[in-house]
């Protein structure tokens, strides 16, 4: 079996926090790709080395002196070198990103130092193979990432390599330059990495033990995810979940790998899967609940709309034609509803309007703002009855207004929309009828 493992920057903030993943990587000898973060925060008042990079790197390139700035980040490595008790110097690579930052070889390049020097630690630590990203992790001139070129040239790379460390969050564009990913990091890497080497399993390991039913900010201890489907992980995270980037889950999901989130600080807790599908029955009729605020409401009433051919073409026109994308669009015989982020409707909502006037000549338009979104996501409503109903009778006893619901045909979640200051009081609601009564 191989498995792909990666380990995000609070894991390796530290010696203390490294020795806790040598232990982890040396108890499973599957685990034989290790794709490392830059080190994060030791403590609430500290700062992520790569924060630390992005501010050196401003003084530089502001034509001020970077030595001291530079300097507390070398310190910051040479701690968790001496902390391991490693013969390891990294005055050459420290010469170089001097060298670097004086030519101004950019912000990209500054960042990636983070992830690139904790992956010589890490190398040097476990005994196994260092790999430049660079020499491996493609993007075109536009910055676009190429998958296809990357898979064949990691694949061939490392299909000789029994265990190798290759830093996250990196690799190189056509003419040789740092190119970092925009959105999910390190998760990426991983990613890639797993499917390069048809991996078994992609472990994720992180500072919590896995994905959790609800926001543990709104919901208090709220219950942990033990397997997720790719297509419910996809709702959630749309919904504000903060779990995996999207572009991080594509690549092992294409190639039907299994992803484990795990915490580093609990190695022994079983996390989340994230798998492809299961018949697993999960403990709950819902697998998770998510949300977002700060949307509006503009809802068009026309007699006879719904014989009218083309009108929700036109409504929407106008909204592509002022650049504003919209998130749900619930109707009814003579009404339709566009719900849209309100920060990018206000400067351009009096425009919006005269053109559904033009275009669609409603009878009425009515504005609602300071609305919330909540996604009830779950494979298990499929052969529960009565899930909406349940959150209507949970929502009404707390006084709740629902201003909208939708449901998608795949019957995988139900959005409901509420009032902004409704928001933590609908989740909880929502948490305590699925779950604690279940529990």
């Amino acid at each position: 079996m191989k498995k792909v493992v990666k380990f995000g920057g609070s894991s390796l903030a530290s010696a203390e926090q490294f020795k806790k993943v040598g232990e982890i990587i040396r108890s499973d000898s599957d685990r034989k790709y290790v794709v490392p973060s830059a080190p994060g925060k030791r403590n609430s008042k500290d700062t992520k080395v790569t924060d630390m990079l992005y501010a050196t790197y401003a003084y530089a390139e502001a034509g001020n002196d970077f030595k001291r700035a530079l300097y507390q980040i070398k310190l910051r490595y040479q701690e968790i070198i001496d902390g391991l008790g490693l013969d390891l110097s990294l005055e050459q690579e420290f010469q170089a990103i001097t060298e670097q930052f004086k030519a101004k070889a950019g912000s990209d390049y500054a960042a990636s130092r983070g992830e690139y020097l904790n992956g010589i630690i890490m190398a040097d630590y476990l005994g196994y193979e260092f790999i430049d990203p660079v020499e491996v992790i493609f993007f075109d001139e536009n910055g676009e990432f190429m998958a296809d070129k990357t898979d064949e040239v990691l694949s061939q790379r490392l299909a000789d390599v029994e265990c190798a460390v290759i830093p996250g969050f990196f690799g190189a564009k056509e003419d040789g330059s740092v190119k970092t990913f925009s959105r999910g990091g390190s998760d990426i890497t991983g990613s890639i990495v797993a499917r390069a080497v048809k991996a078994d399993i992609y472990e994720n390991w992180t500072d919590v033990s896995g994905c959790l039913i609800a926001d543990p900010r709104i919901v208090h201890n709220p219950k942990p995810i033990s397997t997720v489907t790719y297509r419910e992980l996809r709702e959630l995270s749309y919904m504000g979940a903060s779990v995996l980037h999207e572009d991080a889950i594509f690549p092992v999901r294409k190639a039907g790998i299994p992803i484990n989130i795990k915490n580093t600080n609990s190695p022994k807790d079983p996390g989340t899967w994230i798998v492809e599908s299961t018949c697993q029955k999960p403990p709950y009729t819902i697998t998770g609940i998510a949300g977002k605020k700060d949307f509006c409401a503009i809802n068009i009433e026309k007699d006879m709309m719904n014989a009218e051919i083309g009108f929700g073409r036109k409504v929407l026109q106008v909204f592509e034609e002022n650049g504003i994308s919209f998130e749900h669009m619930p109707s009814g015989i003579d009404t339709m509803s566009i719900i849209v982020h309100q920060s990018e409707f206000e400067e351009k909502e009096q425009r919006v309007l005269a053109g559904i006037h033009k275009l669609a000549e409603p009878d009425a338009i009515e504005m609602e703002s300071d609305l919330a979104l909540i996604a009830v996501v779950g494979r298990g409503m499929r052969a529960a009855k009565g899930t909406a109903g349940r959150i209507f009778a949970a929502l009404a006893h707390s006084g709740i207004n629902i201003k909208m619901i939708d449901q998608g045909s795949s019957e995988l979640n139900i959005i409901i929309g509420v009032e902004t200051a409704d928001f933590e009081m609908a989740i909880q609601q929502i948490y305590t009828i699925f779950v604690d009564t279940v529990a």
